[in-house]
Formats: structure tokens, sequence, C-alpha cells
């Protein structure tokens, strides 16, 4: 399993190796050991979550209120994608930053998004499949989401589409990061901190 961490806190991208033959493909998209060196304590799973998309569908920015938070761990089982986690902890030296990567079942690979981050992606196929493992169960008064096309943002839409991005009515009627610090729907950055102190104590 290859680690690579990002400027961005509480990103890590897992990069399995895979096993073809005869009978098709072998890969484990989750390893604890490789994701205990990299993030310092063992996912808990509250949830498991599956999502397939059309090509062009955006699903997020999505995040939830710490504590507790929701981590993620996310993998493309079917398809291809472009991940995108943005920095929405307010305080953070990354704040409105962002990191995209390219999912997808040609390599397996996966990505980590800590409590406070934002997440999105964008489907680049047909019936692209999402597969999450999720920290916390889902809370919906917890949830919380800014806008993919905020223009501040500059998220890297456009060079991977043809057209207009699909969008859930929600996504579509989402703040812009501006609007949703403004309106205090932000994490805060040392909360954040002070919650992943927490988990590493735990292990």
């Amino acid at each position: 399993m290859e680690i690579r961490s990002f400027d961005i806190f509480g990103v890590h991208e897992f990069t399995p190796k895979s096993f073809p033959d005869h009978r098709g493909l072998f890969a484990a998209p989750f390893q604890e050991a490789a994701f205990v060196e990299a993030v310092g304590h063992p996912l808990r799973l509250g949830q498991t979550n599956h999502s397939v998309s059309a090509r062009g569908v955006i699903r997020g920015v999505h995040f939830a209120d710490v504590p507790p938070g929701q981590a993620k761990y996310v993998y493309c089982p079917r398809g291809s994608m472009v991940d995108v986690v943005v920095d929405v902890r307010v305080g953070s030296p990354t704040f409105g930053r962002w990191v995209a990567v390219r999912l997808d079942s040609a390599e397996y690979r996966a990505l980590y998004v800590a409590e406070g981050l934002g997440h999105s992606f964008v489907a680049l196929e047909d019936d692209t499949v999402m597969s999450y493992l999720c920290s916390t169960p889902f809370t919906p008064s917890a949830e919380h989401g800014i806008s993919p096309l905020d223009p501040e943002l500059g998220l890297p839409w456009a060079e991977h589409l043809d057209g207009e991005p699909v969008l859930s009515d929600k996504d579509r009627a989402a703040p812009t990061l501006a609007a949703a610090a403004d309106a205090g729907l932000l994490p805060d950055y040392d909360a954040c901190l002070r919650r992943y102190a927490e988990l590493r104590a735990a292990a």
C-alpha cells in the first residue's frame, strides 16, 4: 500500500497493489495497518454509504459539525471520478484550499477525509460508484454543505465536464464558502484538532 499525504492536514491518499489474473482482479482498498500509520488511529466505522452517479454528476461539497464530525474513507469500485477535498475549517492555515484526486476502478486508489473537511466529487462515466466508509452515522441536523460552483473556490469541474453539471437541488442552493462562514456553519479548526487528538489518545 502506497500512502501520500497532502498540504491540507487530514487528507491522505492510499494506493493498494492489485493482483490481476485469468479470473479477474483482486485489490484491498482499505488496510488498517497502513491507515493507522498515516492517520495515527484506527478508523471507527459508523456507517457505509454507496452512491451511483451518471457522468457529469457533482455531489457535495458536504461536511458535518465537529464534534464529532464525520470522517470518510472513499474509493471508486466502478467507473471513474475526480474527488475533491476542501478545507472549510475556520482558522486552518489552508482554509479555502482544496486537493483533487482521480479515483477509479483501474487502480482502486482511496482517499481519507478527516472530520471537518468538505468532500465532493464529479463522476466521469455513467454508473460510477462511490463507496464510503464513514466514522459516524448520518445525522441530518449536523450535516451542511457549500456550493461546489462557488467561483471563489474555483473547483476543477470545467476541465472534466463537456456540458452543464448535474446537481441536487440541495447542493445547487448551498451557500458559498464566505456565506457559510458568515452564518457560522463552518467547523472550527481548533475544535477539529482537539477531535483528532482525542481519537489518537483513545487508540
